[in-house]
Formats: C-alpha cells, structure tokens, sequence
C-alpha cells in the first residue's frame, strides 16, 4: 500500500508542475526546486492530504481487525507484535513535514498540508474553503483514532516547529473536544457553496453535501465510542448524517497494475503469480460458515474444496499435511480444547490461520483461501475451486470502507434505549450490508452466479439472526449482536477494536494461540521515531494504559478472551 501511494502521489505531484511551471515566472523563486507555501499547488496539497489519510485508515483498519479477530494477527505475545515502529506510518502521515520530492512543495502530513491550505487561503482572494474543509475533516478523524489507538495524541503544539520543535502530546479529552471543534469549523467552511476549483475529491466527487454528512458521522463515532447519548442524539435528530448506502464514505481504488498500482491493497497482495499472501481469519470464516452467512462467497475465495485435517463441502476427511499446514498434525493446545475452538482446520476449504499462530510460510499460496470480490474486487466464490492470479475476478476495483450506512445502524442500535430498537436498527444493518455486498458480485463477471443467494434465503438468513437476538438473553444476546458487526466490518475494522474495549463482546472470539500472550492492548506504544526524536516523550512499557473512554476493569482480566 505504501508503494501505491507513493506512486501515485509522484504521478500527481509531477503532472502539476509540468502543467503549472511558466519559463517566464521562474525569476520569481528562490529556486526553481525550493517552491515557497504559497506557491504550492493547493489542489496538489489537497490530493497528498487525501492520499496520506486513506493509507492511515488502511492501517487502522488492518490494526483494529488483527486484534479482533476480524483478519489474522500472526505473533502470539501482544507487546512484541506491536512494537513501538507500529505507528510509525500513521504518525508521520498526520504530523510530518517532510518532502514527498525536491520542489514538489507538498509534504506527506495531514497538517503541514492543511496549514499550508489555511495560509493560501487566507492571503488568497480565491476561495479555497472546500479545499481547506475537507482537510480539517480528514484531520479531525485522524485524531479521534490517534487517541483511540495510543491514548494521547498531538494537538495544541503540533505543526507549529519554530514555536514547539519537541511538541506534548495532549490528553485524550482534549484532542478529542479539539477534533470535534475542527468538525465545526469544516462544516462551516462546506456550508457555504465552497467552488472545488478544479480539485480532486477522491471520496464524493466535490459534493458538499455529503462531506457534511460524513462530518456528522464522524461526531457519531465519537459519542457512541464515548457513550455520550445526548451528542449522539443530538445528531441523529438533525438527519442529516450517513444513512443511506450511496452516501458512504470510502476510497475507490482502481486496476491499473503499474506505474502506479492502483489496485486494492489485499488484491494485489492475493493475486499474484505465486498465489495468495496473507492468511485469513479462521474465526472469521468459520463464524460466517457456521451460520450460512450470505456474505461469505463475496468476501473470500477458496483454492480447495477441503482444509487439511478438517472436512471438505462434501462432509469427508481430508488428511491432514505436514508440508501445507503443519499445525494439522499437532494435538492442541488444553485451552483451546476447553473452549472448543478451532485450532488450525476449518470445514469446508476455508484456509486461514488461527489468531497468533505464528509458523512459517509453508507453500501454501495456491491451496489458502483469498480475498473475494467484497471489498477488494477479487473473484466470487462459485465451488469452482480454482487459483487466484493476476487480472482475474474484478481486478482490483474495490473500496476501503471508512465509515458504512450500515455500522452507523450498528451504532444507532448499540445507542438504543431499548432492545427492540436494538433489534430494529441491527436488521437495518444486515439488509444494507448485505445488499452492498451482493452488488459487489457483478465485478466477476466470469462468475457462476447460480451461487449468488437468492433474495428468499437474505431474508431467511435476516430474519433468523433477528429471532436468535430476540430469544436470547445476557452474553448471548450480546454475542450475537456484535458478531453480526464485526462480519459487517470485513475490510474496514478500525472501529472493532474500539467496541472491544469498550464492551467485551463478542466473547466468542478464539484465544490466542500462546495461553499467555500477555494483556490484550488497552493503548498502543507512542510512535517510536517520534520518541527518539521528541525529548518531551517517553515511551510507554506496557500495552495496558487505558485510553480515557475505556472505564472496563484493567487488563488482564478484561476483556475475556486474550
């Protein structure tokens, strides 16, 4: 994903200075390689800003999903699998001031591109407020997820170097009243029919009113992570946030396979000439399979019929193997025993690993289960069995979810004072997921779609998880709803780990392989460049610091499952 991105903002950065640079005004600069802020290119900006903010959320979306099962984590120690480099990226797409090339007057930071966006438009009689809104928007969630995931962040001393060369890292309540304060500002900035004047929206196309509505999301994932009902509320009366599927907020990304890349990160990783790269989630895929998810043959794609040392879709054995997975022929561990979990074989040629199981890469890349056609464009799955490659199913053409119609459902029914409610907008969820899943089916066109589930057996399938959540009471009840989430947040699970801590639930969940992993992450180590740079900073030497919303007992009694 990083070389994606970097390739593509070259292409950008250097197509607007073939476009924008006049011989006759060269006398103008310094030098012709030193552009000054002001004679930055602010659609220029603007782009590096929303490239820097979809390669973050990529990362919160892959750290949030690890640690919750939704996708594989391969370390079995918590603090060892995230060391203090593991925000690193994040760190430096937010805040950093440095050059994505020499004289592209452009920089890889959030802020230091925003900023300079500011200061053009406030010397400028052009209007840039669109420019400048958008910006502040992208900026605001970045902070929301930076206390979230690391419990402080920057703020009041941030992007400002000759004032504050070593910057503070701010509390948690005030970066989080800091982020909802640019809201604010954004949505002023959008109200007022701000001209895009020729810039690239690479999320709503220049439309206004739906960064508006993004922006009141946005408010929504703080409250309902806060527990804030009246802000919460507040919003929902105003109608006017992500309630609908064409209204939600992502990144499409595209099929070109060089110069640059711009297919979805997973599907270049899967459909390669030596076959699929990460494994997948075991839980995941089991827990989908186990229910006759609907949404399954979209979001992976299977090599095999049959896993080693687990049953094949016709119901025989199939024997297990020391070359392709190990772990077939290894008796588990007693705690997995006790609880009845899946150790290393799903059913059915489901094909990932287990949480923190950390062997080897054996040569598996032609049997493991891939990505399906949801939400990175790769192949439906139709029992054709056959191996991923370059340019099959929908090439690549997918979306990184970044907040969805229908987990703002979710959030609505986690909000909800009464468990009708919760029942009501949790059906809500389903139909809408599941519809934007299945549109997905027409990007493999080679597909069989006799495989497709038919509207009848959607129903079936809504009605039935509805009934189960209306029966059951106490952990149930909550097992079943958050499952249900985090099937919904495949692809985009930022917000997972978030519910985790705040909730316990679903208490499903697989341990981890090691029976000591050590405490699940509460907050993650500060960025560690920063800390060897910043003298203000020290690191922390534990995963156990709770960010201020997290009120649950400390770990590692919470949460249940490790």
């Amino acid at each position: 994903m990083k070389k994606i991105m970097k390739y593509m903002l070259v292409v950008f950065v250097a197509g607007g200075l073939l476009n924008s640079c006049d011989t006759t005004e060269l006398d103008l600069r310094t030098s012709p390689n030193d552009l000054a802020a002001d004679q930055a290119d602010p659609n220029l900006l603007l782009n590096s800003i929303q490239f820097s903010y979809v390669q973050n959320m990529v990362e919160f979306n892959d750290r949030g999903s690890e640690t919750t099962r939704i996708d594989y984590m391969g370390g079995r120690d918590y603090f060892n699998n995230y060391p203090g480099a593991t925000f690193n990226g994040i760190w430096s797409r937010t805040y950093s001031s440095g050059g994505t090339g020499v004289g592209s007057g452009v920089s890889v930071g959030i802020l230091t591109n925003l900023n300079t966006l500011e200061s053009i438009n406030n010397d400028s009689e052009v209007n840039y407020n669109f420019h400048v809104g958008i910006g502040k928007v992208m900026y605001a969630h970045q902070l929301l997820l930076l206390v979230d995931y690391l419990g402080k962040a920057a703020f009041s001393q941030a992007g400002n170097p000759e004032e504050f060369p070593a910057p503070t890292l701010d509390d948690g309540p005030a970066v989080y009243a800091a982020a909802l304060g640019l809201l604010d500002e954004a949505e002023g900035l959008l109200s007022g029919d701000a001209p895009t004047l020729g810039a690239t929206d690479f999320f709503y196309g220049g439309d206004a009113a739906k960064w508006i509505k993004a922006i009141n999301s946005i408010r929504l994932k703080a409250y309902v992570t806060t527990n804030d009902t009246a802000g919460f509320n507040a919003v929902i009366a105003g109608n006017n946030f992500i309630s609908a599927t064409e209204d939600d907020f992502q990144f499409q990304f595209g099929s070109r396979e060089l110069q640059p890349d711009t297919r979805h990160q997973d599907y270049a990783g899967d459909y390669t000439p030596s076959g699929v790269g990460p494994y997948k989630s075991n839980w995941l895929m089991e827990t989908m399979d186990d229910k006759n998810d609907p949404r399954i043959r979209y979001y992976f794609y299977r090599q095999e019929p049959g896993t080693p040392g687990a049953l094949d879709i016709d119901g025989n054995p199939v024997p297990p193997s020391e070359e392709t997975l190990a772990c077939s022929l290894v008796v588990p561990p007693q705690h997995y025993l006790d609880g009845g979990y899946t150790f290393c074989s799903a059913d059915n040629g489901y094909w990932g690993r287990s949480h923190g199981n950390d062997e080897g890469t054996p040569p598996d890349g032609f049997v493991k289960t891939g990505v399906g056609v949801y939400p990175a464009a790769g192949r439906f799955d139709d029992n054709s069995f056959d191996v991923v490659g370059l340019g099959l199913g929908g090439g690549g053409v997918g979306i990184e979810p970044i907040i969805l119609a229908s987990w703002v459902d979710f959030w609505r029914a986690d909000m909800a004072a009464s468990d009708t409610d919760r029942a009501t907008f949790m059906r809500a969820a389903m139909v809408k997921s599941i519809a934007k899943v299945q549109s997905f089916g027409a990007l493999d066109g080679n597909a069989d779609k006799s495989f497709e589930p038919t509207a009848a057996e959607v129903t079936a399938y809504i009605d039935g998880i509805v009934a189960d959540f209306n029966a059951a009471t106490g952990d149930d009840k909550e097992d079943i709803f958050a499952e249900q989430y985090w099937i919904d947040m495949w692809g985009g699970g930022a917000e997972a780990i978030n519910y985790y801590r705040k909730t316990g639930y679903p208490t499903t969940l697989t341990p981890n392989w090691e029976l000591n992993p050590g405490p699940f992450p509460r907050s993650f180590l500060i960025p560690q460049n920063e800390v060897v740079t910043n003298p203000n900073l020290t690191q922390k030497t534990t995963l156990t610091e709770q960010v201020f919303w997290d009120s649950n007992p400390a770990s590692p009694a919470f949460p249940p499952a490790n």
